[in-house]
């Protein structure tokens, strides 16, 4: 019997491969892409339940057993993350039908769409260090295919700087495997958090300090965390609306994720100064991006830089290091996955009835657009946090836990960041949807109606995902206490060994 763990996995890369073979058969992509990822959130939503139910799941492939095999590893945290990519990428796959155009599905749309999923699902189920680098490598080489896609000048002219800054980042990841491997010998990620307490007995090695802040660079550069976000901005700005939500929503959170992971499963000897660096960093991320948000007169901009925003509330609660942070943390990362593609797909339609996405030639969209215009105020209000939509939860838990630390001026600047937050997402709100109506060409030709059903969806999502928070909270809760207390997740992988 094939183990639930690797289907989320399987079934994107099986139907990546089958969509190759049938490029010009539109119609036929389309519902083998749409029924695969259907299939995809009934098998991740039956993870979820058997990670609550029996504890942590494993998959030892090939017949080496942990730590001389390659591991896949399924604690809540990660099931949580598949399930909520693979919900994403139903939706924006939906959204795509309508949106992405007959061009770009002619040239396998919907198999790098697929093989990025396969990346995605894979970082954040795979138990070993150096797969974590070959998913990456998988998520990349197709976010590639989907930047460039199109071959609009602005895409090719962002693709070289975001290829450019992911190969380095990439010789960089390659370098930091290399380096932590020669000093702990094993590549599974619970051994090397043994080994690295076997050697951290007193005082911790310089050099695992200096291997931790190279990690950290590596995934500050994927996970656009201060002052490594300087590609994002512009990369993301050029690709169309569902991969933008794909972007935003998916590819950042891995590098977050990983942070979170290594910083909570091995570097965790030295938090003096390890997590003290990420705190720092997360902080300055906050604002940066709230400085960002404020400044342009972009949507796309706007809501790019709330993603920097996002990543920094994100890891200050996990550098934090407390039950509340990290539940906070976690909470707050499945929020702005979920809220960020709402928002992006949101505003791939206000751009596709305006023609542009200049604030100063947009206004009076709600008397004729009032549904759009209602389902975006709603996403604003969830993305800065206000009760009981679901970014309030875990930026509370965030906060508190920032209190326990005595974090005062980091907590402070994540809780003053929400109502900058509300003022940038307000702004896109106030100023394209009151004020006088304009008449925008070919806007008759938008099919509104169905490039709804995806973001709506989201939202009622991101609605009950807040106001039901406390059937969410078991499971967010279980994710954080292996968080918190590594041996969880090391006794489930090495068992006897």
């Amino acid at each position: 019997m094939i183990n639930f763990l690797i289907l989320p996995i399987l079934i994107p890369l099986v139907t990546g491969v089958l969509l190759i073979f049938a490029a010009k058969r539109i119609m036929l992509q389309r519902w083998i892409a749409g029924i695969s990822s259907v299939i995809a959130i009934i098998l991740s939503a039956l993870l979820v339940q058997k990670v609550r139910v029996d504890g942590i799941q494993t998959l030892d492939v090939s017949s080496w057993e942990a730590p001389f095999g390659i591991t896949l590893v399924s604690d809540m945290m990660s099931a949580l993350l598949v399930l909520t990519t693979s919900i994403i990428a139903f939706l924006c796959l939906i959204y795509s039908f309508w949106s992405i155009g007959e061009a770009r599905e002619k040239f396998y749309y919907y198999a790098a769409f697929n093989f990025l999923i396969v990346g995605v699902n894979g970082a954040f189920t795979t138990g070993d260090i150096f797969n974590l680098f070959v998913f990456f490598e998988v998520m990349l080489m197709a976010s590639y295919v989907l930047l460039v896609l199109g071959g609009k000048k602005a895409q090719l002219r962002e693709s070289i700087k975001y290829i450019l800054v992911n190969v380095i980042s990439s010789a960089l990841f390659v370098i930091a495997v290399a380096y932590l491997y020669s000093v702990v010998g094993t590549l599974n990620m619970a051994h090397i958090s043994v080994r690295i307490s076997e050697a951290s007995q007193g005082n911790p090695p310089g050099i695992i300090t200096v291997i931790a802040v190279l990690f950290l660079i590596v995934f500050g550069l994927k996970g656009a965390i201060f002052p490594l976000y300087f590609w994002m901005p512009g990369s993301y700005y050029a690709p169309p609306a569902p991969v933008l939500a794909l972007f935003g929503a998916l590819l950042t959170k891995v590098g977050v994720y990983s942070i979170t992971r290594t910083y909570t499963l091995f570097f965790y000897h030295d938090t003096g100064f390890t997590h003290q660096l990420l705190s720092f960093l997360a902080i300055m991320s906050i604002i940066a991006g709230v400085i960002g948000a404020i400044a342009y007169w972009d949507i796309k901009k706007i809501i790019i830089y709330n993603i920097i925003i996002a990543v920094g509330a994100i890891l200050f609660g996990v550098s934090a290091m407390t039950t509340d942070s990290l539940t906070g943390s976690i909470f707050y990362l499945i929020h702005d996955m979920i809220i960020k593609a709402a928002l992006f797909l949101l505003a791939g339609i206000i751009i596709a009835i305006a023609g542009t996405s200049n604030l100063h030639k947009i206004s009076g969209l709600i008397k004729r657009y009032p549904g759009l215009g209602w389902t975006f105020f709603i996403a604003a209000l969830a993305l800065a946090g206000i009760p009981p939509l679901s970014g309030f939860v875990g930026k509370l838990l965030i906060i508190k836990g920032g209190f326990e630390a005595e974090h005062y001026w980091g907590a402070g600047i994540v809780l003053m960041s929400s109502l900058l937050v509300l003022f940038s997402i307000m702004k896109i709100f106030i100023n394209g949807f009151w004020g006088t109506p304009r008449a925008y060409k070919g806007e008759d030709k938008v099919p509104v109606g169905k490039m709804m059903i995806a973001p709506v969806i989201l939202v009622v999502i991101a609605v009950f995902y807040g106001a039901g928070s406390e059937y969410v909270y078991p499971y967010i809760l279980q994710a954080a206490e292996t968080l918190a207390n590594p041996e969880i997740y090391i006794e489930a992988v090495l068992k006897e060994y």
